[in-house]
């Protein structure tokens, strides 16, 4: 049986087109399309087609201000660097650098402008923004400044001094001849000792040590440091306040004998309006310029021209009205666990040789003739 769907498609030519006259007909030609144009193709009048490749398109060349600027601006970058590397801050921030600073940024200006040196001008802005003469400037002191290296612009006369043993303007003979660290430190621990001993006696009051032995060493006044030393006692503080205005003034009587009894000078009352301090600096330090309102005393002595210092003072919360002294205090506290208040003794010495360092000491000065 035959499918007369399928048969309508499967016939002979019934309905076709006529076939063109032989030669085809008069004055026809082929007509270009857009795809004929965007491949080349073109046409003749003849009808014949000429197909032609398109010319390639020209690569651009790098342009050469771009690459100038990137590179200089590397190179100026990495000076920095090194510069600040040794510790060379002087230089980083002299007149040089700054020039050449503002050559670079000339030509990073001269990048930008032109259109295929943009984006390495834009990169070299960046590098500039990050690394240049303020920044690295900056960073550099201040990694001078922490570490006391200026090595990379110093002479070697100015190495030489660096490492002199003593201080400028002090006689090397008075640390020699004068009183050891250890000295002190003996002197200053039995001179506490003994006026615990007779403030406890009298009074009953008894004692907490708190804070650690600090001994460091001096600057030497030409830029390094010292062998001599700063040396700075334990704090001895009574556990029990003392706010009795009348009963500071005993126990400070009671150190004074304590004194006497050694050969030193009386204590000086630096919190006193009477001392060589100004009144609005008294109200500043101690809280107000009259004693009997001020919640610190300190009371001061020395053994010159040996180099002990001793000082008492007597802490009072009950004379702080504000408070800002108590919250100063309780940082203390939480630090190092010293007593809020009360009376407090400490031994300080400066420009100390150690014994062990003395022998050292000596030589040293040797390369030092006339310092």
């Amino acid at each position: 049986m035959v499918d007369q769907q399928r048969t309508k498609y499967l016939g002979g030519t019934e309905g076709a087109p006529p076939l063109p006259p032989a030669g085809g007909y008069q004055g026809a030609r082929r007509a270009s399309t857009s795809l004929d144009a965007a491949a080349g193709m073109i046409t003749t009048s003849g009808g014949d087609i000429t197909y032609s490749l398109p010319e390639p398109a020209q690569k651009k060349g790098v342009n050469t201000i771009g690459l100038v600027t990137i590179c200089v601006t590397m190179l100026f970058v990495l000076t920095l660097l090194l510069l600040m590397g040794a510790s060379g801050t002087d230089t980083l921030l002299g007149p040089t650098m700054l020039v050449l600073q503002f050559v670079v940024i000339g030509l990073i200006i001269a990048a930008v402008m032109t259109r295929r040196g943009r984006v390495l001008g834009a990169i070299s802005l960046a590098l500039t923004l990050v690394f240049n003469v303020a920044t690295v400037g900056a960073m550099g002191a201040l990694v001078s400044a922490a570490t006391n290296s200026y090595d990379g612009t110093k002479s070697a006369e100015q190495k030489h001094a660096e490492a002199y043993p003593g201080i400028k303007g002090v006689s090397p003979s008075d640390a020699l001849n004068g009183q050891s660290l250890e000295q002190v430190q003996q002197q200053g621990d039995d001179l506490m000792a003994e006026a615990r001993r007779r403030i406890t006696e009298q009074f009953g009051y008894e004692w907490v040590q708190t804070g650690t032995v600090d001994i460091s060493p001096e600057r030497n006044g030409h830029g390094g440091e010292s062998m001599l030393k700063r040396y700075t006692s334990t704090t001895w503080t009574t556990t029990t306040p003392v706010q009795d205005n009348s009963r500071k003034r005993e126990i400070m009587r009671v150190i004074d004998r304590v004194l006497a009894d050694r050969g030193m000078y009386t204590l000086y009352a630096l919190s006193d309006p009477d001392s060589s301090i100004s009144d609005s600096m008294i109200a500043n330090l101690y809280g107000s310029a009259d004693p009997e309102r001020q919640h610190t005393w300190e009371y001061y002595t020395s053994t010159y021209p040996d180099p002990l210092r001793f000082y008492a003072l007597a802490q009072d919360l009950s004379k702080d009205p504000t408070g800002s002294f108590r919250t100063e205090r309780e940082a203390v506290n939480q630090q190092t666990g010293e007593p809020l208040e009360g009376i407090q003794l400490v031994v300080l010495a400066r420009q100390v040789l150690p014994e062990a360092d003395r022998a050292e000491f000596e030589k040293r000065l040797r390369d030092y003739p006339g310092f």
